[in-house]
């Protein structure tokens, strides 16, 4: 027997198909600002590692490995190739000689705060073309959205309501 879910239900998932066709023009417009952010060409995956090392500097490959949920080969690969564009150095850990913690250059650290200028700059121009009200309702929710999230990842729950996760 099919049991009818309820409107509570279907609005959940109208809302959750309009959040993908968001999310889904979200990453043409990130896409078109992470070509025009750099002469060098930076993959998605070399992306999440500079986000990544940004959010956690030092951290050691193993550590960002987990975060990423990569094989390390993988995560080494991509930091071989950011290290060759100058976006990624490593450095002898001073907890132990047999690590090597990984951090941005100034280089990296210009990447991505250009990139995300181009990226809010895109949003806001998108967002002034809507109504106070639309805005308003939009922060409301997006707010809200960032709430449940934190209430059902996990790894974000133990890191805190900032997502800042810090392996030991």
């Amino acid at each position: 027997m099919v049991v009818n879910p309820g409107p509570s239900h279907r609005h959940s998932v109208d809302a959750a198909h309009a959040a993908s066709e968001v999310i889904e023009l979200l990453e043409v417009l990130w896409e078109r600002g992470r070509e025009a952010a750099s002469p060098a060409p930076v993959s998605a995956s070399q992306l999440r590692v500079l986000y990544t090392l940004d959010r956690d500097e030092g951290i050691n490959l193993r550590t960002l490995s987990e975060t990423l949920g990569s094989a390390p080969s993988s995560v080494s690969r991509l930091c071989d190739r950011l290290q060759a564009v100058g976006f990624v150095e490593r450095a002898p850990s001073p907890a132990s000689r047999r690590e090597l913690e990984l951090r941005l250059t100034g280089r990296g650290r210009t990447y991505l705060r250009d990139l995300r200028n181009l990226r809010e700059e895109a949003l806001a121009t998108a967002m002034a073309a809507m109504s106070p009200a639309a805005r308003r309702a939009l922060a409301e929710g997006l707010r809200g959205f960032r709430a449940a999230i934190d209430e059902t990842l996990p790894r974000r729950r133990e890191a805190g309501a900032d997502g800042d996760v810090r392996s030991a």
